[in-house]
């Protein structure tokens, strides 16, 4: 790495690799490899090696742009901040606060989203709040914190994925949407272990597996409880642990053996020889994992599927343990901090719940303001974008770009035009930003300094490289305008370290407690981040816990080399004596506490290895049964889609269609289908198809595969216009987390007249 670099980490996805940023003799900036951090070790993918792209002013915004009639034209940053602050109090004056809604995105830095959400309980007054994460990992968020009393994506680092004796992948295509991932699972292969990939596609992951399972879509929760039947059946269940560690197995027990393997076998399309030695292959070895992502998760049944594969891992005995566990792939790049620290219509920073009366006490005594003027939990992200030009008039929109990304989309973007007055900061001139009333340049990731989470919970620090544009101004310093503008004068510091150290007081004591977390520390670890929960160092002999039975980072390391058989005579194996019990009655906080008299707390590698991070310690099974989707298919609408992203590009394809090297690559939607059903149709390789559901019709060429069941069709969603997949998914929500049942709705394909 040259020494003029600046070491910082790629925009995209949750793997937050690390790279580094080089000035260029002709201006701006190029990519250059970054070995030392441990998640990519210098691998890049081709989004991440094109990101300076999007820093040209040749793609990007760098003026205020206000509505005159039908045409967004420049303006000055005063007239533009001035007519969004005039219209929020216009509205809030008519309307009252909760007519006032924002919407946040999981790309801002922990700061950004932190400042986000008070701005919008302290400055708006409203509890209209929510963010693109909830189309992200809540479901799965929602199935931890039942199960485990905390969620974190991975509650294990990847590094150890090779170490493990097998992995079932549920519902990701991690070569496609985070390929510097797929060398974790190479190597568990090379180690002699197992990858078990469960798709309807025959995805370039499920390629790399050794043994693929292709469910029909919307089927995995009754496959997981299919499984769960077959190892008690069979005599695998770890009795000392369902014992000894969790609570409520005779349920979840009797709900599973409902589901035998023949009916499963109907239900999914998955063979009872393939269940037997899935069930076979996960439970040999000492250790194990399960990982699910999007697939399982984007359901309106999301919850309880991915409640089901953690019932299959409590069953076996292999959460909290070393080298074995669930855990979330998260998605986007702040998707696990974005939803940490405010952005959520239902949390307060530190992954408070904000009706919970000592989280409210708390964070009120930080921000300065009575508890009582904070707005209690509002509506979740679809139920906010259909409440628009309703119930919520006005909306202040950051890092998100609903009309592509948004289930029924079509819908959601009729919504948004029929909003009074809508005000959105991006780099770009995105779908939703084209139809606002005002429109704010930002800054982005290498124009400024801010830290995020990635998906194993570990908060990194993004680092400024290169001044931005002139006439482009950070989210912070919107914020900071748009407050003083409608009467808080202070509490909105431009300043993202000034930010953060407030982050850490509010979120100090909570389950996601960033409070020994610091921007000097950050530096000093190399670029490797922090794991949280990492409370402050702890008075000398106190004792106090967090309750998250996690072990400190040099414990873990032992008991996870032990483990793997390593051995080795290390530092970290000769501090698990006093440290260790301490966790064990309180917590990591209390290992520290207990065990080094006040030592800065290591952060947390790994969660639960000890107790999890319930009231009694224990996890909870949670009994749930197989219902079918929200929509089936029908003589009208017999085929089901299935949805998802393709490597060159990214989310809504906001910054990544403006990169011409991704888009050579990936050009624009497609619609693939089996052969059998082609032939059915007629249909012939890239002939226009129409996509047709219950909310709209969508035409791209055909792309014609065995990679898929002859039930299914796919569509990449990054595309707007008559390509965009969202026109047709359906916004059928979990009642749990309220996720939209992206991944599974009814269609008929035909054609395109």
């Amino acid at each position: 790495m040259p020494t003029t670099s600046t070491p910082t980490h790629c925009p995209y996805c949750a793997l937050q690799c690390g790279m580094a940023l080089s000035p260029l003799p002709t201006g701006g900036v190029e990519v250059v490899e970054r070995t030392d951090f441990p998640v990519n070790r210098g691998a890049l993918c081709g989004k991440g090696r094109t990101a300076p792209a999007v820093l040209s002013s040749r793609v990007r915004l760098t003026s205020p742009l206000v509505r005159s009639g039908d045409a967004l034209v420049p303006a000055t940053w005063e007239e533009a901040l001035d007519r969004i602050a005039g219209e929020f109090a216009r509205v809030r004056a008519e309307h009252g606060a909760d007519a006032l809604g924002v919407f946040g995105g999981g790309g801002l830095t922990n700061e950004k989203a932190y400042t986000l959400g008070k701005f919008a309980r302290v400055v708006l007054g409203t509890s209209q709040i929510d963010y693109n994460g909830r189309f992200c990992m809540s479901s799965a968020a929602a199935a931890g914190i039942k199960a485990f009393g905390l969620d974190r994506g991975l509650p294990f680092p990847l590094e150890d994925i090779p170490r493990t004796g097998c992995v079932i992948l549920v519902g990701s295509n991690l070569a496609e949407t985070m390929p510097p991932a797929l060398r974790f699972f190479h190597e568990l292969r090379e180690n002699g272990g197992t990858l078990i990939v469960i798709d309807p596609r025959r995805t370039k992951t499920a390629e790399q597996a050794d043994l693929h399972l292709a469910p029909r879509p919307g089927t995995d929760l009754a496959l997981a409880l299919g499984l769960l039947h077959l190892i008690v059946a069979e005599g695998r269940v770890d009795e000392e642990y369902v014992r000894e560690r969790t609570t409520g197995w005779e349920d979840a027990r009797a709900a599973a053996m409902a589901h035998w393997p023949e009916y499963v076998e109907r239900i999914t399309g998955v063979s009872v020889p393939q269940l037997r030695e899935t069930v076979r292959l996960f439970c040999e070895p000492e250790a194990a994992m399960v990982l699910t992502a999007r697939g399982p998760e984007q359901q309106s049944k999301g919850t309880d599927t991915v409640g089901a594969w953690i019932n299959l891992c409590l069953a076996t005995g292999r959460a909290g343990r070393p080298l074995s566990g669930y855990g979330c792939l998260t998605g986007q790049g702040n998707g696990q901090g974005g939803r940490e620290h405010g952005q959520k219509a239902d949390q307060l920073p530190g992954y408070r719940k904000l009706d919970d009366p000592a989280a409210r006490r708390h964070v009120a005594e930080v921000w300065g303001v009575d508890p009582d003027s904070l707005p209690g939990p509002g509506r979740s992200a679809y139920e906010l974008l259909d409440a628009l030009g309703s119930d919520v008039r006005s909306l202040l929109l950051m890092g998100s770009n609903p009309v592509v990304s948004a289930p029924h989309a079509a819908h959601i973007e009729e919504r948004i035009k029929s909003l009074e007055f809508l005000a959105v900061c991006d780099v770009v001139l995105s779908e939703t930003a084209a139809l606002a009333d005002v429109v704010l340049p930002v800054t982005q990731w290498a124009e400024e300094t801010g830290t995020t989470t990635s998906l194993e919970g570990r908060v990194l620090l993004r680092r400024r490289a290169i001044t931005a544009p002139e006439g482009v101004r950070s989210d912070l310093e919107v914020l900071h305008e748009l407050a003083a503008r409608l009467g808080v004068e202070k509490g909105f510091p431009t300043d993202p370290e000034e930010v953060f150290e407030e982050l850490r007081r509010a979120s100090a004591g909570g389950v996601a407690d960033y409070s020994g977390i610091s921007y000097a520390r950050l530096r000093e670890q190399s670029g490797a981040g922090v794991f949280w929960p990492c409370p402050a160092e702890p008075e000398p002999g106190t004792g106090a816990g967090t309750g998250t039975g996690a072990a400190t980072q040099a414990d873990s390391e032992a008991r996870v080399a032990a483990e793997a058989g390593s051995g080795a005579d290390t530092e970290a194996e000769t501090r698990t004596g006093e440290g260790a019990r301490g966790a064990v009655a309180g917590g990591e906080q209390g290992a520290v506490a207990g065990g080094e008299q006040g030592r800065r707390h290591s952060g947390t590698p790994r969660l639960f290895l000890d107790r999890f991070a319930t009231e009694d310690g224990r996890a909870r099974f949670v009994p749930v049964s197989h219902r079918p989707n929200a929509e089936e298919p029908d003589d009208d609408y017999p085929v089901l889609l299935t949805t998802g992203r393709v490597v060159s590009q990214y989310q809504s394809g906001a910054q990544t269609r403006r990169v011409d090297e991704l888009n050579a690559a990936a050009p624009g939607p497609f619609v693939e289908l089996h052969p059998r059903l082609a032939a059915r149709l007629g249909a012939s390789e890239g002939d226009p198809l129409a996509v047709v559901s219950r909310r709209g019709r969508a035409v791209a060429p055909a792309r014609i595969t065995t990679g898929i069941r002859p039930d299914t069709v796919f569509m990449p969603f990054h595309w707007p216009g008559e390509g965009r997949a969202n026109t047709l998914t359906n916004p059928a929500l979990d009642p749990t987390s309220r996720m939209p049942e992206f991944k599974v709705c009814a269609v008929r394909v035909e054609i395109a007249g």
